[in-house]
């Protein structure tokens, strides 16, 4: 049983009236007795909590960005009216700060036998799988001077799939994917692996693209046009140690990556090759395999939105085998990981070399734009300090991607908002050269 103020109101207002006709004792009796009266009158008229039947439908997705509206259909079985406030309760993470109080608390009146439909928006701010956690009701009666109030467990799953912003970039890489197919006006000059069209010689051509035979049946020198082979093997590998936990501005290293792994997916699958996903730091925390090229990106979505890094240092050897054992022809690999020079040259760089004899391989790391702001600053002696920290650091990772390079390793080292598209203009490049 809850009071409310109402009842403090109304027996204040009757212990001054009370005490004018009776004695002191007498009157705060008499105000005591009528308003607990009231009150189990009151509480006795109030619809039963503990009966109301609660179902749930709306949204079972949504990207980070978005909303999800969750509807909520509670049922009075009861013949009594229900006057209630009632909290549709989730985590903290489901709403925009501030966004709580006026999205998922209601107050509303539903007469006996009767139901209604509320809406909670929720608007999340972290990705993965967002349980609501109860149903809270109070209810009041007729007078409004005290209520029942109970919980009820109403189970709803809202999973929040990453943003995939880079999407935007996706339209410019498609156009110059379809340059490099020769499905427009230009055609591609580079040694590709699929003969596409005969046109005549422009100077500047390669010599080894003259087609003798064609030429000898005809007025003008033809050369071959190539296309970039179809259906390559694509593995991406999303390092999931305490290095992807790193947050560069309010984001962690894996959200970026994982932002241009989608936006990589979505071109290579455009482009006819096959695309696989794994995650590792210390075990497969999700692996995606074999997947088509319309199903390729829901399904990288939903595997991608409940992962989280690991406070972990991640296992080089292992994370090297299961590449290994996923790969099982020439493939291009794109590792995402940091540059951090001890975790790199101690663990990881002495088995590159090996993922690579038959592999192609691209790094992609995540940079933290700070540290060029920090390497520009001269204007206090504080700031000197902090440049050259900043040039340090960004000293080692030049060493670090130089290292690599040397190994045949393309190397991708950006903001997290130039990383995707940085990283699809490098595949684009390979395809282009005949690479994959």
């Amino acid at each position: 049983m809850a009071l409310t103020g109402r009842t403090a109101l109304l027996s204040a207002l009757g212990a001054l009236l009370v005490g004018f006709v009776l004695p002191s004792w007498l009157g705060i009796l008499a105000v005591q007795l009528t308003l607990l009266i009231a009150i189990l009158c009151d509480l006795a008229l109030a619809a039963p909590v503990r009966k109301l039947h609660f179902t749930r439908t709306g949204d079972t997705s949504v990207r980070l960005t978005g909303e999800a509206h969750i509807g909520l259909i509670l049922t009075n079985p009861s013949r009594r009216p229900l006057r209630a406030q009632l909290r549709d309760a989730w985590p903290p993470s489901s709403f925009q700060p501030g966004d709580d109080i006026p999205s998922s608390r209601h107050t509303l009146r539903v007469p006996g036998g009767e139901r209604r439909r509320l809406t909670t928006t929720l608007r999340p701010t972290r990705r993965g799988d967002h349980h609501a956690v109860r149903v809270t009701v109070r209810s009041y009666g007729p007078l409004g001077l005290a209520a029942r109030q109970g919980s009820h467990h109403v189970p709803w799953t809202l999973r929040v799939l990453p943003p995939f912003t880079s999407r935007k970039h996706l339209p410019a890489k498609l156009a110059r994917l379809r340059e490099l197919d020769g499905r427009t006006s230009i055609l591609t000059r580079g040694e590709g692996t699929e003969f596409d069209s005969l046109r005549d010689y422009t100077p500047g051509d390669d010599t080894r693209s003259i087609d003798w035979r064609a030429t000898a049946r005809r007025n003008t020198v033809a050369v071959r046009t190539w296309r970039p082979e179809r259906d390559r093997r694509i593995l991406l590998v999303l390092e999931t140690g305490r290095t992807s936990a790193g947050r560069v501005g309010d984001t962690p290293r894996l959200d970026a990556s994982m932002d241009a792994a989608l936006l990589l997916a979505a071109l290579a699958a455009r482009a006819g090759d096959h695309v696989d996903l794994l995650a590792y730091d210390r075990r497969v925390r999700t692996s995606i395999r074999g997947r088509t090229a319309r199903d390729l990106l829901p399904a990288l979505t939903d595997a991608l939105a409940p992962l989280e890094p690991e406070l972990i240092e991640a296992d080089a050897r292992g994370l090297a085998a299961t590449i290994h054992r996923h790969t099982t022809r020439r493939s291009l690999i794109v590792l995402f990981t940091g540059l951090d020079t001890a975790p790199m040259e101690e663990a990881l760089l002495p088995l590159l070399p090996t993922l690579t004899q038959r592999n192609e391989l691209i790094v992609a790391a995540v940079a933290d734009p700070r540290i060029e702001e920090l390497a520009t600053g001269r204007h206090t002696p504080q700031a000197v300090y902090a440049a050259a920290a900043a040039e340090q650091t960004r000293a080692a990772r030049h060493r670090t991607a130089d290292r690599l390079r040397r190994h045949g390793i393309t190397v991708i080292d950006s903001t997290p908002d130039h990383l995707a598209p940085d990283l699809a203009d490098a595949y684009l490049s390979l395809k282009s050269a005949g690479r994959l």
